[in-house]
């Protein structure tokens, strides 16, 4: 088989399955792992596709950034069954991190008149939710990122060393088995990284439209954080899987 050909054989898979290893193609195509790396590369740098740790996935299997107008109004009454079951988590005098996001703005409203709380958040929304709550509210700070109002970068790295965390709600762009938690930026990912590490227990707070996705940047293994609370629209038989990886909380209306 040509290189050229081999190429295109490689293109065809991953938009047809969403995502390829390299070990399976080598031995499908009979050449080497290193001859697969090299034509994913290519493809990676003609825009073709996404390098992976041992593979590679498709641009069209990718979940991207939503604009915060957009996700607003999406499965409120689910965000709202999600926060109250993260408020059970909640103990008098704790330091609680509130990452960006929509699941986690509806706790925010949720908490906004607890007076017993030290609260920290890098978004923006959150905090205009908090402006008159009673507890103590600390802004991480840094590069705003327009239209979403979610603040990132060194300063809100610097905040993050210098602080330890009872509980982090999660904001949770897409979940995967293999792959964990990712988001759709580097910067982002690498601020959820430190979060996690600041933080005695982590729990992803997400609606059930996040779970079998992926996004561009890995956050965390599931084994790193402490469960995942979520609606319960989830497909039983799918979510199994997941339960015997990792906790899971399921929010039920009354």
């Amino acid at each position: 088989m040509l290189p050229i050909e081999r190429k295109m054989k490689l293109l065809e898979q991953v938009n047809t399955t969403g995502k390829i290893e390299i070990d399976e193609l080598a031995e499908q195509l009979n050449v080497s792992s290193m001859t697969i790396r090299r034509d994913l590369s290519k493809l990676e740098k003609d825009g073709k596709l996404v390098r992976t740790h041992g593979g590679a996935v498709s641009l069209q299997s990718l979940t991207t950034e939503t604009p915060y107008v957009n996700k607003i109004t999406l499965r409120v009454k689910e965000k709202r069954l999600i926060a109250l079951e993260a408020l059970k988590l909640i103990p008098e005098g704790a330091s609680v991190f509130l990452d960006s996001g929509t699941t986690t703005l509806e706790i925010a409203n949720i908490i906004k008149e607890r007076n017993d709380l030290h609260i920290v958040t890098n978004d923006l929304n959150i905090l205009q939710m908090l402006l008159h709550s009673p507890s103590n509210i600390i802004c991480t700070g840094g590069n705003l990122q327009n239209g979403l109002g979610v603040f990132y970068g060194p300063h809100a790295e610097d905040l993050l060393r210098s602080i330890n965390i009872d509980i982090l709600f999660l904001g949770a762009h897409a979940i995967d088995i293999e792959r964990g938690i990712s988001a759709p930026t580097l910067e982002k990912a690498m601020l959820k990284k430190m979060m996690i590490k600041t933080a005695k227990q982590t729990w992803a707070v997400c609606d059930s439209s996040k779970f079998d996705k992926h996004s561009f940047a890995h956050v965390c293994n599931l084994s790193e954080i402490n469960g995942i609370i979520t609606d319960n629209l989830c497909i039983k038989e799918k979510m199994k899987k997941y339960e015997n990886r990792i906790s899971i909380i399921y929010a039920h209306g009354n």
